[in-house]
């Protein structure tokens, strides 16, 4: 057994599927297997059970899985304090970001990135918040920009910008230019919603405003895409919160507004997992798209 099956051993547990976990680490299917029953053999379990094409967890697979990320965390500090020079350093850099931040704002950043650093093999992940900040703490991202998720003492943030949210309202004809009225409370008190899933961050920030108005939400339906949420507004199916850069320069079916006196707003930040001993490298690149973003907003 060594660290190497075990960081195969936990893509295949993060995606239940052998290929996705193939994609993920740039090997074969075939690899990845043959790895995943080296492991099995070596420790004399099961780990997986085939459903279809998913990959379901034997009990002896998530007692495992545990262990295995305490020692490729372990690993992971171990080569950062032996091998920690940004100028020298060509290990591969694997940075998360939302689809929205990356459509709206990472553009010019990654492209200046990626001809600072043209030798630093690069991974992009797109995720929510929360899974990036699981990724972050299992070291399977080097750096995220996140909407700041709240108290995290296992994180390192570097404070970037305050971004507002915008309430959206199904409207009869297209919209066109940049205006954002004012609603009130009791104007969304009847109106269907259509709103990010629970577990996101930005459907926290939704529920505390609807706490702070004093309103209780009917959630209609939940979608993790801005711009899926956009075309079901503009379809009639009900009123959203989305962030303003999702909106910007778009025309559509629908109104914006914010309600006087209760700005809605998520705090983007890019951050690392805390540790003694942090990446040089990644701090670099961190303050290289901290100045190429903060510059551009």
């Amino acid at each position: 057994m060594d660290v190497w099956q075990l960081k195969v051993f936990l893509a295949v547990l993060e995606h239940s599927s052998g290929s996705k976990a193939a994609a993920r680490l740039n090997l074969s299917p075939a690899a990845v297997s043959a790895q995943c029953h080296r492991l099995a053999a070596d420790l004399d379990v099961e780990l997986f059970v085939r459903t279809g094409t998913r990959l379901i967890p034997t009990p002896a697979a998530l007692q495992l899985a545990e262990r295995a990320r305490v020692v490729v965390r372990e690993m992971h500090d171990i080569e950062q304090e032996f091998a920690n020079n940004s100028k020298t350093d060509r290990r591969p850099f694997c940075f998360g970001t939302s689809a929205t931040m990356l459509i709206h704002h990472l553009g010019r950043p990654l492209r200046l990135l990626r001809k600072q650093y043209p030798n630093n093999p690069m991974e992009i992940t797109v995720a929510g918040t929360d899974e990036m900040v699981a990724a972050l703490l299992d070291r399977r991202l080097d750096l995220a920009l996140i909407s700041v998720p709240g108290e995290n003492s296992d994180l390192t943030l570097l404070p970037l910008f305050d971004e507002e949210m915008l309430i959206l309202k199904p409207a009869p004809t297209r919209v066109r230019g940049w205006h954002v009225g004012s609603i009130e409370p009791a104007d969304l008190a009847q109106a269907q919603f259509i709103l990010y899933p629970k577990r996101s961050v930005l459907r926290r920030i939704a529920d505390n405003f609807f706490r702070e108005v004093g309103l209780t939400p009917r959630v209609a339906m939940e979608a993790d895409d801005a711009q899926a949420i956009k075309r079901l507004v503009e379809a009639g199916f009900g009123y959203a919160i989305l962030p303003e850069y999702a909106l910007r320069g778009q025309l559509g079916y629908f109104g914006l507004f914010r309600v006087p006196g209760h700005r809605i707003v998520r705090s983007q930040a890019l951050a690392t997992a805390r540790s003694e001993h942090p990446r040089a490298l990644t701090e670099t690149i961190a303050r290289f798209l901290r100045e190429a973003l903060v510059t551009a907003k």
